[in-house]
């Protein structure tokens, strides 16, 4: 059976949204941080894609998984839900006209966690990042409003930050059997299973871990002028996100990728600074073109 979250037998979407945030603010503290700098509907929408996606890539076995994808399926088609997880996500659909396929690539990505510990090959890897954590910036994208062809740019966006978490949570993952390591790409470095099991840093770690750096480093090059296109109400606030993020990967290259010992993050102080500093950009080519007219 699917997990149903309680907070007591309160249903109103007000106490739902409001329980989405919680689950956002223990789920992604860089998620979460972003959204604090949505206007207030926008927080809400993007609480609900949060809390939707988080719940459905906690779920253990293909039969709940399965049970899950029926229910997000009858919802999509206007079925009442009843689950509260389902409620709020299915009205964020609504409002923000998040199309259909999404949810359900989205469980298809869940589900490839579930058959698979390790990845073979990069493009696999990418497959599943695309049905994870693209699938999630797609929804981003629609819950901030945009211009063509701003998911295309999202999509990679997506992507890049999937890649990273991945990279910064090696050793967690390692702690549950599981690699998101290309297993090709570490047998061309000359680096094995067996030496990540034992937190082996060695030169052909360091190859390795740099080719996975400077791959995603191009992701989000490939994705940073569709921030543009998206809608200024929300642009900031994604401007956020992709800063953060980067520098989480930067920060883990400094860390001479230690990703055994230390959980590369950004720090609240510097989080502000990242804040500051992008919102500084938009105000200092205001105020240049006020001066130059």
């Amino acid at each position: 059976m699917v997990p149903v979250p309680t907070n007591g037998e309160i249903y109103s979407l007000d106490a739902l949204y409001a329980q989405a945030a919680q689950a956002t603010r223990a789920g992604s503290r860089g998620f979460f941080f972003a959204t604090q700098h949505f206007p207030l509907d926008l927080a809400r929408a993007a609480h609900a894609v949060y809390w939707f996606c988080h719940f459905t890539r906690d779920l253990k076995t293909d039969a709940e998984l399965d049970e899950w994808a029926s229910l997000v399926n009858s919802g999509l088609r206007g079925r009442l839900a009843r689950h509260p997880v389902l409620d709020v996500f299915l009205d964020t659909v609504d409002q923000r006209a998040i199309p259909h396929d999404l949810p359900m690539e989205l469980i298809e990505g869940a589900r490839m966690d579930l058959d698979h510990s390790r990845y073979v090959s990069f493009s696999q890897l990418r497959a599943r990042s695309q049905r994870i954590g693209g699938v999630v910036s797609l929804m981003m994208t629609h819950v901030v409003g945009h211009r063509d062809p701003a998911p295309d740019y999202m999509l990679q966006l997506g992507i890049a930050i999937e890649l990273t978490t991945l990279l910064r949570d090696t050793g967690a993952h390692l702690e549950h059997g599981r690699i998101y390591l290309p297993l090709e790409e570490m047998e061309a470095a000359g680096y094995s299973p067996e030496n990540l099991e034992q937190h082996t840093r060695n030169d052909a770690f360091r190859a390795l871990m740099k080719l996975q750096t400077q791959r995603i480093q191009g992701y989000y090059q490939q994705a940073e002028p569709g921030l543009a296109l998206l809608d200024p109400r929300g642009r900031f606030a994604m401007r956020v996100a992709f800063d953060l993020y980067r520098q989480t990967l930067r920060r883990i290259e400094s860390s001479d990728y230690d990703v055994f010992h230390k959980r590369a993050g950004v720090p609240a102080v510097e989080a502000a600074w990242i804040t500051a500093r992008s919102m500084a950009g938009p105000i200092t080519r205001r105020l240049w073109k006020v001066m130059s007219a």
